[in-house]
């Protein structure tokens, strides 16, 4: 061990006529640590809501969207075979997109109908996995009797509403659902409810309902074979702009355009990081603190060790041993607060994530727990920007240690 290292261990753990500036040390340490922690508490939660509310997106959603910028696609099977062969590309199904009016003797509500495959939106979207009542192969005729109503899909938040439940009739009216020869023109068609799910989005789950593709054709009044696009999912969707790209390469361009998740919820995950950034800068200030306690330590023990030094420097201690005397004993208190504050935000964010003892309102929120994703960058900037600061936090105390001139230290000694 240097003798830098060693002096300012002892004048880390002064005791007796020190005792203050010990004290003041620790203060030091804990104002670090609470920053830390706090950091990355915060940070982890954030994330996690980040991430809940981009799978229950992206569940509903899919990654990549094709679509048509006239009436529709007409070869949309020969379009998802050659999506399929897209490198990234792990799932592909037709859909139709129409607005509608559902009701029932409780109540009428506009909703979003979407015509989807049975047979490949399980690869793409989570409803499958979201049902509470029946199943997606329900839609294709697999409840109730033969030749019966059409099946659809509802929301749970919808169902409430409707008074409705698996097996119900309800009434779909369609603003284009008969052609005449004054154009399309409004039609009611009854259709039985085959199943209820819940996604735990309360935008999705009471305004959003499915039908088979064929049905939805009807319902519509489209006489061919025809959809509104082919929606995807890619294995990593964090690069479905570029896959996005390499896609739109291969299918050409106009009419048919893609869009991916990003670019359709863009306005979304601004906010999101916009909020992050600001709850950050908050958080910072609380590190900042226990920084300039950091300063305020070492000033008053450079006071306090005024004769140490000159005596040190007569006795041939150079000014960068004193200065670094200084910063090293800084740079510990920087270490010890830093990792006590890993310590305890981690052991914090494991407790909430096993134990989930915060619980937040149900109706309010997408989930009622506080959810928790420690990402190692985060982890890795907090650690490395707190270490900055307590170092920066030495330099002028260290300096003017350095600057002492031992024949006036000692002249009133």
């Amino acid at each position: 061990m240097s003798f830098e290292s060693f002096i300012a261990l002892r004048y880390l753990l002064a005791r007796r006529k020190q005792a203050f500036i010990s004290v003041i040390s620790l203060m030091s340490v804990l104002g670090v640590a609470i920053g830390v922690a706090a950091l990355i508490v915060v940070l982890g939660v954030m994330n996690g809501m980040s991430k809940d509310l981009r799978d229950k997106i992206l569940g509903v959603n899919a990654h990549l969207i094709v679509g048509s910028l006239e009436a529709g696609i007409d070869d949309y099977r020969a379009l998802a075979a050659q999506a399929l062969e897209v490198p990234g590309v792990v799932g592909a199904t037709p859909f139709i997109y129409a607005e509608v009016m559902v009701s029932t003797r409780q109540g009428s509500k506009g909703v979003v109908l979407r015509g989807i495959d049975p047979a490949s939106a399980g690869e793409v979207l989570s409803v499958g996995r979201d049902m509470i009542e029946g199943s997606l192969e329900d839609l294709e005729g697999g409840f109730g009797p033969a030749g019966g109503p059409p099946g659809i899909l509802v929301g749970q938040e919808l169902a409430n509403r409707l008074g409705v439940r698996r097996g119900s009739l309800i009434h779909v009216l369609t603003p284009s659902g008969r052609s005449t020869a004054a154009g399309f023109t409004p039609e009611v068609i009854t259709a039985r409810v085959v199943g209820v799910f819940k996604t735990g989005m309360w935008e999705y789950d009471s305004s959003l309902a499915y039908a088979s593709l064929a049905q939805a054709q009807k319902l519509m009044g489209i006489s061919a074979d025809r959809v509104t696009g082919v929606e995807m999912r890619v294995a990593d969707v964090d690069r479905a702009d570029a896959v996005g790209r390499e896609l739109a390469a291969r299918i050409g361009g106009y009419p048919l355009y893609v869009r991916d998740w990003k670019e359709m919820n863009r306005s979304l995950y601004e906010a999101l990081a916009l909020e992050k950034a600001g709850i950050t800068v908050i958080l910072v200030m609380i590190v900042l603190v226990g920084t300039f306690s950091i300063v305020t330590s070492l000033v008053m023990l450079v006071m306090e060790k005024t004769r140490d030094i000159a005596i040190l420097m007569s006795m041939g201690a150079r000014r960068r041993s004193i200065r670094n005397i200084f910063m090293l004993q800084g740079t510990l208190i920087g270490t010890m607060g830093t990792g006590l504050g890993f310590a305890l935000g981690l052991s914090l964010c494991l407790l909430l994530k096993k134990y989930q003892f915060i619980r937040l309102p149900k109706g309010i929120y997408s989930l009622d727990y506080l959810p928790v994703l420690l990402n190692w960058t985060d982890l890795t900037a907090i650690g490395v920007g707190a270490m900055l600061l307590c170092f920066l936090a030495t330099i002028y105390p260290a300096r003017q240690a350095a600057r002492l001139m031992p024949a006036e230290a000692l002249r009133y000694e």
